[in-house]
């Protein structure tokens, strides 16, 4: 083994810690309702919708948008998958089950549980790390003593039920449900390495999404 290769695996372990620090860092920020903190996690020219970009920016619509419909939330994060397109660009995909404290025009407050996966890209920019987008992709949501049996999980109080797209991003899923039964093809090889998401994925575009703070 080179230096260089012993650098460059050293590098990426480096790297791999840090990202995986980023969805903690997040999920704590967001909590505490600590703007500041949650908006250096992303580059100093990230975009916000389609007319805006910077941590200032960011930082306004994440203030407006976590007064309301949330008292208060926590974040659990789960599962996290990473994968690098170059030294310094990468990818995942991590779980998240939410908890929401919401409340109720005219009625009491309702505990709303939801579950979803948020699909990032990763930068590096001057030695440190950033998310650079976050795609999430939603399962369900619903109060804590109404489990969301059936279609449309989406259950926010106050709202029309709506279906989620927790598993849009994958046509393994429809896929699966649409067969009577295994397949029947040969298993095929495992994914190159770095491209067991882009494997998963299969081509297919990331779906429309109406995004909520979470």
């Amino acid at each position: 083994m080179t230096d260089s290769t012993l650098e460059a695996r050293i590098d990426r372990l480096e790297s791999l810690d840090a990202i995986r620090q980023l969805p903690a860092k997040y999920a704590l920020a967001l909590d505490m309702r600590d703007m500041d903190a949650m908006v250096s996690l992303f580059p100093a020219d990230v975009r916000v919708g389609k007319d805006a970009s910077g941590r200032q920016a960011l930082r306004a619509y994440m203030d407006r948008t976590l007064r309301s419909p949330f008292t208060g939330t926590s974040h659990h994060i789960g599962g996290h998958v990473i994968e690098f397109d170059d030294a310094d660009h990468a990818h995942g995909v991590v779980y998240s089950k939410n908890e929401h404290e919401t409340p109720v025009e005219g009625g009491a407050d309702e505990w709303v549980i939801m579950q979803m996966m948020y699909v990032d890209d990763y930068v590096r920019q001057d030695g440190r790390w950033y998310f650079a987008r976050r795609l999430p992709l939603y399962w369900y949501a619903t109060d804590l003593n109404k489990p969301p049996v059936g279609a449309n999980k989406m259950r926010w109080p106050g709202t029309d039920w709506a279906e989620g797209t927790f598993h849009k991003l994958f046509p393994s899923y429809a896929e699966f449900w649409a067969r009577e039964g295994d397949h029947g093809g040969p298993v095929p090889e495992p994914a190159p390495l770095e491209k067991f998401l882009e494997t998963m994925r299969r081509g297919a575009a990331a779906p429309r999404i109406k995004v909520r703070a979470d």
